[in-house]
């Protein structure tokens, strides 16, 4: 590079400025997203926005990059929406809004699923791949039956405590804060064993469409009953659900309609969060809050 180069690009540098994430932000957070063709509203970033923590990187008042994190008690985290314009790429920025998320979090593990552009920054901070997340969507082929309510009814208030308590065995993260706010902007389900919540599902608007997730059950065959009691709901609608590669549930969801359309590998700074039940997570709520 050529010394008036250089000097062009510590210049740029200087220009752009980075601030935490705020409600002042959201336009151009939604405008950076629609860039990227991800399908997020604004409804969507503002969730994210009041439930996490952030930066946005700033030239003259414009959002050229975001990143964010949410809290999971004072052990763990989920980092997502960790996105560079494309004019702006290769200037080392989406590494400046990195580094500025692991020291905010820190020392809290972080979880994160990341695309293919973004797997070699996080595996230099030290991520390690711990697995795949396959994004299913699109719309049911037919419309489903709601399983009997002795199996799978609708969510109560009085399920919350339950089912903050299903989440933290399954996912080893404490977020009832998170869940509490799922369950208000949508239409939660639970499973039954001998009267008793054994598993869970939230569907809710969220994209294109609407979205199923998180999913926690001790089986597939519970995971599917959950998902066709939320379906059936639903009707013909747009629906996403993203699953691990490991559910099982793969085949099904293209089976009736929602196709696997893209995914992203899971990975972890930190020691990995531990399953402590029978339950596990068979659908993440999205693939920033995990």
């Amino acid at each position: 590079m050529t010394n008036a180069a250089h000097q062009a690009a510590d210049h740029d540098n200087e220009d752009v400025v980075l601030v935490p994430f705020a409600k002042a932000h959201l336009e151009g957070a939604l405008k950076l997203s629609q860039e990227m063709s991800w399908p997020y509203r604004i409804e969507d970033w503002e969730v994210a926005q009041q439930l996490g923590r952030g930066f946005v990187l700033q030239r003259a008042g414009v959002v050229i990059g975001t990143a964010g994190w949410w809290p999971y008690g004072e052990t763990h985290a989920s980092a997502g929406m960790i996105i560079v314009a494309k004019a702006a790429q290769g200037h080392g920025y989406g590494a400046r809004l990195m580094d500025a998320l692991l020291a905010s979090a820190y020392p809290r593990t972080i979880v994160l699923n990341s695309t293919a552009e973004g797997f070699t920054l996080y595996q230099r901070r030290g991520f390690v791949p711990i697995g795949i997340i396959h994004q299913h969507q699109g719309i049911p082929g037919e419309c489903h039956e709601a399983p009997q309510s002795c199996l799978v009814r609708a969510m109560a208030a009085s399920d919350l405590e339950t089912i903050a308590r299903l989440d933290r065995q399954a996912t080893g993260w404490e977020r009832r804060r998170l869940l509490d706010r799922l369950v208000q902007s949508g239409d939660g389900y639970v499973l039954l064993r001998d009267g008793m919540p054994r598993g869970y599902a939230i569907s809710r608007h969220f994209g294109r469409g609407h979205v199923i997730g998180p999913v926690v059950a001790e089986s597939p065959t519970d995971a599917r009953a959950l998902i066709e009691a939320a379906l059936a709901a639903l009707g013909r609608a747009f629906v996403r659900i993203d699953t691990s590669a490991s559910s099982q549930l793969g085949e099904w969801l293209e089976g009736i309609g929602l196709q696997q359309v893209g995914d992203a590998t899971t990975m972890v700074l930190g020691t990995p969060p531990l399953s402590t039940g029978p339950a596990r997570t068979f659908a993440i709520a999205n693939q920033s809050f995990g």
